[in-house]
């Protein structure tokens, strides 16, 4: 449907915000582009619609090359993020403007506009103006105003930005029901990544202009590719510990496991990644140890460290207990319970909940060809700390 060929976009200052990305985007999926301000999702967004020219690549819709022609001609509708309604004008009119200036005549601008506004729930402002609309009612027409073009293709650009929590939590399972009912192709510009996992069917998560990871939003959680997407997608953000790993022994401090998996990575260093939400605590035990039944699976074994309670944040149902694993900044999401700071607290983890990352940042994958036969034993090898 849209494709997108080593797109580059280069400001006349220099700087170049899109560095050669390539997207590939089905008939009606909803794509949605995600990162920091500045990884140049916006400019990808604005270069689609024609709003940017580009330095370099291709834009295609539909089999037909779009890059080089206007956008009116591009059949392509944008939400903003600041809704750009005409102040002047009605609802109606502003629903009704675009279908004008294509020469659709009043009686089938009027059975659009009607359908459109049915389906938005926005009849009853249709007289009103912009300014005499809440946030969320100005969010929908903006929506009606795209929409009732009947284009191959929807632009979102931060649409929810300028709404409040509860709204935006609304308005995105408003946008969701809306986009599976028209089955239109689009691709939603935000920073949130709570916006990004519920809203997609796929995820472009972007960095410094380069695309780090496209995937489901169940891929690019449990599988992040980089410890950078890693540390974007989820909410606390997940944990790092530096490590080291040779041949599959595993140092985190002064302690060493074995991982069975890893067995095949020669001496280098490496970073342990943990969810907050995959660490369940309990009370302490003095040792990093992995704990396991006879068989040695990732998803049978544990791995459990110790850390001193520093703060705990409460959220109701649920709590953040922060600490500190071999000195670096930790935090598990736990259930409500009494926990006391400066107490010691055992943190415990399925190891097929660990990330793996390379020193450059890279996910390292386990290798599960291995036969369990020649797996070395799956016990605690050696606690230098409990020999000082």
């Amino acid at each position: 449907m849209l494709n997108i060929k080593q797109l580059v976009k280069t400001y006349e200052n220099g700087h170049q915000a899109v560095k050669g990305v390539s997207l590939e985007i089905k008939d009606g999926e909803f794509l949605v582009l995600v990162g920091p301000s500045g990884c140049g999702k916006s400019s990808i967004l604005r270069s689609i619609a024609g709003l940017e020219s580009i330095t370099s690549g291709e834009i295609h819709l539909a089999g037909r090359r779009v890059d080089n022609i206007k956008p009116a001609l591009r059949d392509i509708a944008m939400v903003f993020q600041n809704y750009a309604l005409y102040p002047h004008m009605s609802v109606y009119d502003n629903l009704a403007y675009g279908l004008k200036n294509r020469g659709v005549d009043r009686q089938s601008i009027a059975e659009k506009i009607s359908k459109v506004s049915t389906t938005l729930k926005i009849e009853e402002y249709l007289d009103r103006k912009p300014s005499k609309l809440s946030g969320g009612q100005r969010q929908r027409v903006a929506m009606g105003r795209a929409i009732v073009r009947d284009p191959q293709l929807f632009l979102f650009d931060e649409p929810l930005s300028n709404l409040d929590a509860a709204l935006r939590a609304h308005m995105r399972l408003e946008i969701k029901k809306l986009q599976r009912e028209l089955a239109v192709t689009s691709v939603y510009v935000t920073h949130d990544q709570v916006e990004a996992m519920t809203l997609a069917d796929r995820i472009v998560v972007l960095n410094q202009g380069k695309i780090e990871q496209v995937g489901t939003p169940k891929e690019v959680y449990h599988q992040p590719a980089s410890q950078f997407v890693a540390s974007f997608i989820g909410s606390p953000a997940m944990n790092f510990i530096p490590a080291t790993i040779d041949n599959g022994y595993l140092e985190m401090g002064k302690q060493q496991i074995y991982l069975s998996e890893y067995s095949y990575l020669e001496q280098q260093d490496i970073v342990v990644g943990i969810r907050p939400e995959h660490a369940e605590v309990s009370p302490i035990t003095p040792t990093i140890s992995i704990t396991s039944p006879n068989v040695n699976t990732l998803e049978n074994r544990s791995l459990t460290l110790s850390t001193y309670i520093h703060v705990v944040e409460p959220l109701g149902p649920n709590q953040l207990v922060h600490g500190k694993i071999n000195e670096h900044p930790f935090i598990a999401v736990t259930p409500e319970m009494d926990l006391d700071t400066n107490h010691p607290l055992s943190i415990h983890v399925s190891m097929a909940n660990l990330h793996i990352f390379s020193s450059t940042g890279k996910r390292i994958e386990p290798s599960r060809s291995l036969p369990n036969t020649s797996i070395a034993p799956t016990t605690l090898l050696c606690n230098r700390a409990s020999r000082m």
